[in-house]
């Protein structure tokens, strides 16, 4: 459970520095930022990924980047809460993990499909592994919660 408690806060902790960063492009010419990186990479600017790349930077505004960065801290916020609940063993999280982690399967089986890669199939069955281990450990708090509810019946 910490285990996966630590992954939730890695994940949480990294995109909220992925939102710091989009921060940090308020007023600046984002167009001509992305120009650069592709030019760095060694990459040509006029093939079709650096140009999709170069064209959505063109299109960034500042409300934009705020609501970017907006939407990253409400996803950590919610993966820091969750790490917080399942280091501490609260039921919640573990429900919001296996929620969580079962809105993705769908998701994730989706893309497979799309583009077979092995790297898919690790990150399908890492997510199948904690839905899965989420699952076993609600259940099985129910059944301790019901026996203690049946000795404590007896007594």
């Amino acid at each position: 459970m910490r285990a996966i408690a630590v992954f939730e806060a890695a994940k949480g902790l990294l995109v909220l520095a992925a939102g710091a960063g989009l921060l940090s492009l308020l007023h600046h010419d984002v167009a001509a930022l992305a120009e650069r990186l592709v030019h760095f990479s060694h990459l040509n600017p006029a093939s079709k990924y650096p140009h999709i790349f170069i064209d959505a930077a063109a299109n960034v505004t500042d409300a934009r980047l705020w609501m970017l960065a907006g939407g990253a801290g409400a996803y950590a916020v919610v993966r820091l809460v969750e790490a917080y609940g399942l280091w501490r063993g609260r039921p919640w999280a573990e429900w919001l993990a296996l929620v969580g982690g079962a809105l993705y399967v769908p998701v994730e089986l989706y893309h497979l499909w799309l583009h077979f890669t092995g790297l898919k199939i690790v990150v399908l069955a890492a997510n199948l592994g904690v839905v899965a281990y989420m699952a076993y450990a609600l259940r099985h708090r129910a059944e301790k919660e019901r026996e203690l509810a049946d000795a404590s019946a007896l007594v």
